[in-house]
């Protein structure tokens, strides 16, 4: 996987956030809720977030195998124990820093699965609840890639074509932030 990774995304750790920049020309950002709302405070809300998240993943993956990447944040280069669905990847030291108390580690599990409306509904209620962050679902392949945060999704796909696409059939779900952030 780690050598699909770099074939795939050269040059960048499997780190949703730093995707952005050196591949800016295949993203786009959806917010989760109306008006940019960033944290749902009740049901209906939670249901707004799912359906978007939900609607655009089945767009990208559906009747396919993904893989859901979930990172564990550590001060210990140590794997951490995981769920026992999603098997080791690889770690990534984060912070370097000469004193050992304040490095980080981010540690990567991935359970690969078929795609299915609602099969990660939990693990999306916990991002837009910010009790997770850093969760990656991509192709087999590797070529797409949904990395939901609270707040919104960054969606990085193919070519700038079919970005657009993306982001056309989903325009009301976008910032009018200049940058689209």
């Amino acid at each position: 996987m780690t050598e699909l990774w770099n074939q795939r995304w050269p040059g960048c750790p499997p780190v949703g956030h730093q995707l952005r920049g050196p591949y800016r020309d295949v993203w786009v950002r959806f917010h989760s809720l109306p008006e940019s709302k960033r944290y749902p405070q009740d049901e209906t809300e939670y249901a707004i977030v799912l359906e978007r998240y939900n609607t655009v993943l089945d767009e990208l993956f559906a009747g396919e195998d993904v893989y859901v990447i979930n990172p564990k944040w550590t001060a210990e280069p140590d794997v951490p124990p995981h769920q026992p669905d999603a098997g080791y990847w690889q770690s990534l030291l984060i912070q370097d820093d000469p004193d050992p108390e304040f490095r980080t580690y981010y540690h990567l599990f991935a359970a690969r699965r078929r795609w299915q409306r609602g099969c990660i509904d939990d693990l999306l209620r916990d991002v837009a609840d910010d009790k997770t962050a850093d969760v990656l679902v991509t192709d087999a392949r590797l070529e797409r890639i949904h990395h939901p945060y609270d707040g919104g999704a960054d969606v990085f796909l193919t070519t700038p074509e079919e970005r657009d696409r993306l982001r056309d059939r989903h325009s009301s779900w976008l910032s009018s932030h200049p940058a689209g952030l």
